[in-house]
This record gives structure tokens, sequence and C-alpha cells, in this order.
């Protein structure tokens, strides 16, 4: 358990950056070799992206695209893509170490977390998703917009 709580804290701090500027990207459409190739068709750019290296260039890139590829959000795609298969345990069970991290890196309030998580929950069964894009789309958007007020937009 020690292990697991390190592990996670470890990961949050490697994330977590105070980003310069607000912006809403999404890392898949908007960041690394596909947003070269791809720059006005943000589809094709994903695509792209997941075929090459299953997206993690995108979310990690700050070279090609610096003035978008920064950010909670782009940091929060970050530790979805490396974290995915336990957060998606830890969003099944309702709560865990790692999805406190991610709301953590996003900057959402530790007393909000259980309200987010359970959102996440419901929309990631209902939207059945199975891969870290479309977690991070829900994270994004529940973020954004039911919990705005609870998690900075930086």
């Amino acid at each position: 358990m020690l292990r697991a709580t390190l592990s996670a804290a470890i990961l949050a701090g490697a994330f977590f950056v105070a980003p310069a500027k607000a912006n809403n990207v999404n890392p898949w459409q908007q960041c690394g070799l596909g947003a070269m190739v791809f720059p006005d068709n943000g589809t094709a750019a994903a695509i792209s992206n997941v075929i090459w290296d299953l997206g993690t260039t995108a979310v990690s890139s700050n070279v090609s695209s610096q003035e978008t590829c920064e950010g909670a959000d782009v940091k929060t795609a970050q530790f979805i893509q490396q974290t995915f298969p336990v957060l998606e345990q830890e969003i099944a069970q309702g709560e865990g170490e790692y999805v406190a991290a991610m709301l953590k890196v996003r900057g959402c309030e530790a007393t909000a977390h259980a309200d987010i998580v359970s959102a996440i929950r419901n929309d990631y069964a209902d939207k059945q998703a199975t891969d870290a894009q479309a977690l991070y789309s829900i994270v994004e958007s529940q973020v954004t917009s039911q919990f705005a007020a609870s998690c900075s937009v930086i």
C-alpha cells in the first residue's frame, strides 16, 4: 500500500507543472506528429498520432507545438496515457490514489474528487470508453463544465 501511495505521488509530482497560460487543447488532435502533418484536421491528426505510437508522442510533445502543448490539460493527458490501466480500475471502483492524483494534476479541489469521479465513472460507462483518449475527453468535459468551479482551467 505504501509503495502504491509513493508511486502515485511520484507520478503526480512528475507531471504537475504550473503552466504559463490557459488553453483548451486535445493533445491527440493538436500536438505531436499528427498535428504537424494534419494541422487543419483534428480527426486525421488523432488517428495519425494513435497509429504512430498510440498517442504517446502527441501527449508528451512540447517541441513541435510549444504554444498549444502545455498546461494542466496536457499534463492530465500525459498522466492518463501513462497510467491508463490503473485509472480504469480505480474509476470502476469509484476511488483510488491514481485517480486522485489525476484530478490533482488537473487542478481539482480534493473536496470535489468524489463527485467528479462519480460523474466520470457514469460517463465512462455510458460512452463505453476503452482507451486513454476517450477517458481524457470525459475528464476534460467534466472538469470544464459541471466541475469548472472546483477545477482550475489552467
